[in-house]
């Protein structure tokens, strides 16, 4: 059992990983689309736990009305807590996968706490068929909008889809290729480590728009979901080679390009690919639960429209659901380049 993390990363990039991941990945998927998501909250299990312990301290200590210097100092001691927290509870998921392996469920299971996929597919459905029947109220864009923290109680129909279209995209980031980019690096520790530090940053840094709180969250997630963000964005734009009126060529043109494309805190490159694949515009301001006003810029090709609808939900769906496969495509090619199939 190694004693550091730096020996854990001896294991680093070990196939035999791979498999573990894809059925985790299945796991969250399966249960996502049967269940929903769990208290409306569509994030990585591991995310609602952080939101509803170190988020309710977190939101006692985050008063907008302290100087900025109070709330960076606070928020760096929270997130170190938390951070650390993460990397425990990661260790002992590895301690407890040896203890109890029941033939490679256990990991299994353990992994699907730092994953989305299902409920975030199960949200976007409520709601586009909500839309679809013409009866879109609270209880329909409740799941997005805690996922989110986004306050829609005052959106219309089009803000409301503008929302849901761009968890797809970031949920896809930052709950399925992060993680699981840092657990084949270096175990259940790394993704643990990783989900703690994005929970973090989900829940305090307001997409960059944070007076101070949520800074070292924000710049921390960054460094960790650097690397695997390019990832999102690429799977994101190949996705859109296999979706109805999406175009590849364009969302790769648009990640590049300075104009209409999302800074790394507002979505990035995933929420770009799939704001210039089907031609949209997504982001824009919004207030977030907290009443904190997040000034998000437009994100798309010039002149896309942002009044989207059902039909625009639907293809971004789709988009999301070849991405996803697509991300797991790439796994059982690098098993095949690994020679551990065939």
């Amino acid at each position: 059992m190694p004693d550091s993390f730096l020996e854990t990363n001896i294991y680093w990039l070990d196939p035999g990983r791979i498999p573990v991941a894809m059925a985790a990945w299945l796991l969250v998927g399966i249960a996502g689309i049967i269940t929903g998501p769990m208290h409306g909250n569509a994030n990585p299990f591991l995310w609602m736990i952080y939101d509803k312990t170190i988020g309710r301290l977190g939101g006692r200590l985050d008063k907008r009305e302290r100087a900025s210097r109070d709330l960076f100092f606070r928020g760096f001691i929270l997130t170190m807590m938390g951070i650390i927290l993460s990397y425990g509870l990661g260790r002992f998921a590895e301690d407890f996968v040896l203890l109890k392996p029941y033939k490679g469920f256990t990991e299994i299971v353990l992994l699907s706490l730092t994953l989305t996929a299902g409920s975030v597919w199960f949200a976007l459905l409520k709601l586009y068929f909500a839309m679809r029947d013409k009866k879109v109220g609270k209880g329909a864009y409740y799941a997005i909008a805690h996922s989110t923290r986004t306050d829609l109680s005052g959106s219309d129909d089009f803000g409301i889809t503008r929302t849901g279209m761009g968890f797809a995209a970031r949920s896809f980031d930052k709950g399925l290729v992060a993680p699981i980019f840092w657990y084949l690096l270096a175990g259940l520790p790394a993704a643990f480590l990783y989900a703690g530090t994005a929970a973090l940053a989900w829940r305090f840094g307001k997409d960059g728009f944070s007076k101070g709180f949520g800074k070292t969250a924000l710049a921390m997630e960054r460094i960790l979901g650097f690397a695997p963000h390019y990832l999102a964005g690429l799977v994101m734009a190949l996705a859109g080679l296999f979706t109805p009126t999406g175009g590849m060529t364009r969302a790769l043109i648009g990640q590049m390009a300075g104009k209409g494309k999302a800074k790394y805190e507002e979505g990035g490159l995933p929420l770009t690919a799939m704001a210039f694949s089907l031609s949209v515009s997504l982001g824009g301001p919004s207030t977030d639960l907290d009443g904190s006003a997040i000034k998000r810029t437009w994100t798309g090709p010039e002149n896309a429209t942002a009044k989207l609808e059902k039909g625009h939900l639907r293809r971004a769906i789709y988009i999301s659901l070849m991405a996803h496969l697509l991300f797991m495509v790439s796994l059982v090619g690098t098993l095949l380049w690994a020679g551990k199939i065939f």
